[in-house]
This record gives structure tokens, C-alpha cells and sequence, in this order.
């Protein structure tokens, strides 16, 4: 700072030297010299203006012009307006409510069905159901008639309301069948052919109700009654009775079914005695079921509960059944696992005996079956959209469980019978305790939407305790189906498997014998074509193999069969 003051007195003073033209210098050279400390300081601060002046520089725009060269081109384009486009659409088939099917097919077998019904209301509806089928017979090498009849009528009325409805309903079905399963290695007497008379009649007469409710832990009942009969003078009275209760517990549901049954029946002999067979019982059962359903999960926690009375021989018993069953889904719908635990008391009676084997003689021993287990696991899914498999593997115990087996022959072929059924000709029913391993498969494949096929296979191994075989039950059997639809064309097709059975062949005179009813197939086809719709031509080919294989001993069946036929549709 002391070098800059003595720079700028110098300085002054040769500015005011120069200055004064021809001045003469009467001043002395004098030196001075300042003293003073260095105070340094900040110098004050200035803001830079946020909108700083600038020099506007113009600029002229330049004018720029365009210019084209047109030529005419010819056109022979003419612009149309556009037009919504709509999808053509097939028209739906027209549904009627009732029909008329009416057929004829060889071996002398006439067929008709229809369903007719109407309403006066929308709140009602009345009609009736019919169906007819028989057969003249005509089995090669047949020794005795051996046609078939079986008519049923089904009259009903139901009653339609905002939360309830309601349905009652009544009929009868006759049937007539011949036990014409002679043994063709007898010698029977022509006598003793023409005097037998093997046919049987049964009259079933049936009522019934039921009434389901909406919204209500009541959800409804159902009742049943039958009489059935015979022409020798059988008779039976069943009737039995349900309904379903509903109780919401939190997110799950505790269903419980109450049931109610009684069956009496009467044969006027015996088999081989002519004391009158009775059997009489009243069952009374709660199955109370708890339903836990989670997104994956599915779980029934149950148990069925009896009281039997055994009212010919004055005893009862109380059983007692587990019922759990559950599903889990693994991978989503491709794999779900199942298994369960359940069983059951199950009455049986001459007409249920009668649906599964006709020819059973009209002298049998009623008893119940009581299943006391049924243990089971198994899978379920998909493998595909169009691929449906349904696995499982069980382990049953049954104490009473019902065999048919051939009756023993009362004649050597001459000497007369009182009744039609004694020539060793029918079944009886026989008990045992068994048990069964028991693996099925079934398998569903829609190829197209026009054809699926599917197939079934089931494998049991029996374990007896008295009886030497389980009588007439296959080990293997298996069944495998087809359906085409295309157009106005349905054709359908299924293969029936039934292997090996074991029979007891008891003659009038000698030992009896253990024998095999050989396995075999049945391939069956059915089709159709629709004229309008209304009327449908249809047609059914049967045992199309023609093999005469014996569904019972001695009981050969029709070979080839053909029936064919129309439906009519219509509105009332």
C-alpha cells in the first residue's frame, strides 16, 4: 500500500509539470514519505441483474417462393361407401318337450318310449313317462322259451313356487321273464320240456314324493314306497324316507341327512322246504357331515349312524360308519389328490335282487349288508384341456355281502318238478364276509368338439371266508365308448370286457363242481340321423360279434341284434 501511495504523488505531480506550458519551477524537491498499517477489506458486493439488457440485432427475413409443375393423370378409381358386415349365424334348433320313439328289431322285439307332459300354469306341470320293450326270443340251440317283456308307466305332477317346490308321483312296472337255462348236457324228456313252465311275472307298484326349499336349513325330503310281487305269490313292501338339514357354522356348513326305512316281505316256500320265509326291518339313521372348503382344500368330516330292527327274528343292533372324504388340489386342475374312509348299512330286497339278476328263484334269504369299511386314495385332473383321468385304490371289508349261485337241480330231466324254477335252472342269493382290493381307471378324451372317447378298467381281488369263490363276479372288467356328432349324423359306439366268473354246477345226481364262465366281449353301435327337428331316424346293432356268451350258467344271450327306429318331437 506505501509502494502504491508513492506511486500515485508522483504521478500527480508530473501530470501538473506537464500541464504548465513554460512554467518556470520554483518549487523544491522534497521527499515524503507515509506511514500506515495494511487494514485489509471486503469490498461491498454487487447483484447481478436477473434480466440482463441485450442488444437487439434484426435480422431480415428471407422470402422464399415455391412453385410446382402439374400434369393430369387419368383415373379410373370410383370410391363406393362402406358397409357394416354382420356374422352369419346358424339358426338354433328348435326344442320340443315331449317325443314319440318307436322301433322293431329282429328276434321279434318291438320298443317304444314317450315322454308327454304339459302345464296349465307356470307354476305346475303334469305328464306321463312310457317305455316298452320285449322280445319273442329265439336263442339257437334253446331248449324252452325264452322271450322277455318289460312295460313301465310313471304318472307325476309337480308344483312350482318362488321359495319351495314340490313333485309326487306313482306307476307300476310289469315284468315278465323265462328261466329257460337248461343245461343242454342233460337229456331231458320231451314230457317233461313241454309240462315245464318257466315263466315269471313281477308287478312292481310304486309312489313317491319329494319337496326341496330355497333358503332354509331345511333344504327338503324325499319319499319312496314300493309293492312288489310275483306269480308265486311273493309279495314285499318297502318304504323309505329322507330329508337334508343345513346348519352354517362360520364359514362351513354341517349337512345332516336323516332317513328313515322299512321293508316286509314273504316267499311261500322255501327252496327245498315249504315253510314260509319271512324277513321284516326297520332302519333309522342320522349322518351328520361337516363341509370345510378352503381354495385348494376340500375336507367332509361325517359319520353315519343306525339303529336296526330285525322284526322277524325280534333282535336289533346299532351301527356305526365313518365318512370322511377329501380332495387336494396339488397342481391346480391337472392333479387333485382324493381319499376317504366311509361305509354303510345297505337293506337288501327281492326287488333289488330281481334288477340285478331276473332269474333268481322266488325262495330267498333277506339279509343286510353291512360294509364297514371302504378305504380309498386315488388322483383326479386333467392332462389337458381335452384329457380327463380319474384314478383310485381301495381296501373294502363287507360282512353279508350277496352272491348269486346256481340253485341245485331237483330232476334228472324226467322226473317232473312241482315248479318251473327247480330244474336247476335259477339263482339263490348266499352271504358272505369278503374282502376286496379293488384298483379302477378312467380316462376321457374329447379329440374334437365333434368326437370324445373314453374307456374304463377295474381289477378286485376277493378274499372269501365260508364260500369256495366269490359266485359270478368277474375279477377284471372294462368297458371302452366312442361319440361322433356331426351335422345332422350321431354315431356312438362301446365295448364291454367282462372276465372269467366262477359258478357252482350242482346236478340232481353226482358232485358239484367248481366251473368257469369264460370272459367275454360285447361290441355294441348306435347312431342316427336328423331329418328336421322334429323327426329322428335311429338305429342300435348289438353283440355285433354274435358271440353267445352265457351272462349266467347256462343263460346264453341273443347274438346279433339290430333295432331301428324314429323319434318324434313335439310341443303340447
Amino acid at each position: 500500500m506505501k509502494k502504491t501511495l508513492l506511486i500515485y504523488i508522483t504521478l500527480s505531480i508530473s501530470s501538473s509539470a506537464f500541464c504548465q506550458e513554460k512554467a518556470i519551477d520554483t518549487l523544491k524537491t522534497n521527499e515524503v514519505i507515509v506511514v500506515k498499517p495494511y487494514t485489509p477489506t471486503i469490498s461491498d458486493a454487487f447483484k447481478i441483474k436477473d434480466n440482463p439488457e441485450t442488444e437487439n440485432i434484426a435480422v431480415n427475413k428471407e422470402i422464399i417462393s415455391y412453385s410446382d409443375f402439374s400434369a393430369p393423370v387419368a383415373s379410373t378409381f370410383t370410391p363406393t361407401k362402406g358397409t357394416a358386415k354382420s356374422i352369419v349365424r346358424e339358426p338354433l334348433s328348435k326344442i320340443y318337450e315331449n317325443f314319440i320313439a318307436a322301433g322293431i328289431g329282429n328276434y321279434g322285439t318291438p320298443y317304444i318310449e314317450a315322454f308327454l307332459h304339459s302345464s296349465a300354469s307356470k307354476s305346475n306341470n303334469f305328464g306321463a313317462k312310457l317305455k316298452h320293450h320285449s322280445s319273442s326270443g329265439g336263442i339257437d340251440d334253446i331248449l324252452i322259451e325264452d322271450g322277455y317283456s318289460d312295460s313301465k308307466l310313471n304318472l307325476f305332477y309337480q308344483h312350482f313356487e318362488r321359495d319351495y317346490n314340490w313333485e309326487v308321483n306313482g306307476g307300476s312296472e310289469l315284468q315278465s321273464y323265462n328261466w329257460y337255462g337248461l343245461s343242454s348236457s342233460n337229456n331231458y324228456d320231451e314230457n317233461f320240456i313241454t309240462r315245464l313252465d318257466v315263466k315269471q311275472k313281477y308287478l312292481n307298484l310304486f309312489a313317491g314324493g319329494k319337496i326341496a326349499f330355497e333358503d332354509l336349513f331345511f333344504e327338503g325330503g324325499t319319499l319312496e314306497f314300493n309293492r312288489f310281487s310275483d306269480d308265486y305269490g311273493s309279495t314285499e313292501t318297502h318304504g323309505f324316507a329322507n330329508s337334508n338339514i343345513t346348519f352354517p357354522l362360520s364359514d362351513e356348513k354341517l349337512n345332516t341327512e336323516v332317513t328313515i326305512e322299512y321293508l316286509n316281505g314273504t316267499f311261500e316256500k322255501g327252496y327245498n322246504a315249504a315253510n314260509e320265509l319271512n324277513h321284516s326291518f326297520a332302519n333309522a339313521g342320522v349322518h351328520p357331515n361337516l363341509e370345510i372348503l378352503r381354495e385348494s382344500l376340500a375336507i367332509n368330516l361325517g359319520v353315519k349312524l343306525y339303529y336296526s330292527f330285525d322284526l322277524e327274528h325280534n333282535n336289533s343292533k346299532f351301527y356305526y360308519y365313518p365318512n370322511i372324504t377329501t380332495s387336494f388340489k396339488l397342481v391346480d386342475e391337472m392333479l387333485i389328490a382324493i381319499a376317504g374312509v366311509t361305509g354303510d348299512l345297505e337293506q337288501n330286497s327281492y326287488k333289488n335282487y330281481v334288477d340285478q339278476n331276473p332269474f333268481v328263484s322266488p325262495t330267498l334269504t333277506i339279509l343286510q349288508t353291512d360294509q364297514q369299511y371302504n378305504a380309498y386314495l386315488g388322483a383326479k385332473g386333467k392332462l389337458s384341456s381335452t384329457v380327463h383321468y380319474n384314478i383310485t385304490g381301495s381296501y373294502m371289508n363287507e360282512k353279508n355281502k350277496p352272491l348269486f349261485r346256481s340253485n341245485s337241480s331237483l330232476t334228472d330231466g324226467t322226473a317232473p318238478v312241482s315248479n318251473g324254477f327247480e330244474a336247476g335252472n335259477s339263482f339263490t342269493v348266499v352271504y358272505d364276509d369278503i374282502e376286496t382290493i379293488r384298483v379302477a381307471a378312467e380316462l376321457n378324451i374329447d379329440l374334437t368338439k365333434e368326437l370324445s372317447i373314453g374307456g374304463t378298467l377295474e381289477f378286485n381281488d376277493y378274499t372269501t371266508t365260508n364260500e369256495l369263490e366269490t359266485w359270478n363276479l368277474p375279477s377284471i372288467t372294462s368297458t371302452i365308448f366312442s361319440d361322433y356328432q356331426v351335422n345332422k349324423w350321431y354315431i356312438g359306439s362301446d365295448v364291454y370286457f367282462v372276465g372269467d366268473r366262477k359258478e357252482l354246477s350242482q346236478p340232481f345226481i353226482g358232485v358239484p363242481t367248481v366251473k368257469t364262465l369264460k370272459s367275454y366281449i360285447d361290441l355294441n353301435f348306435n347312431g342316427g340321423y336328423a331329418f328336421s327337428d322334429r323327426l329322428t331316424a335311429f338305429a342300435k346293432l348289438n353283440n355285433v360279434l354274435s358271440t353267445n356268451y352265457n351272462s349266467y350258467n347256462h343263460f346264453e344271450v341273443q347274438g346279433f341284434q339290430v333295432l331301428t327306429g324314429v323319434i318324434y318331437k313335439f310341443n303340447l
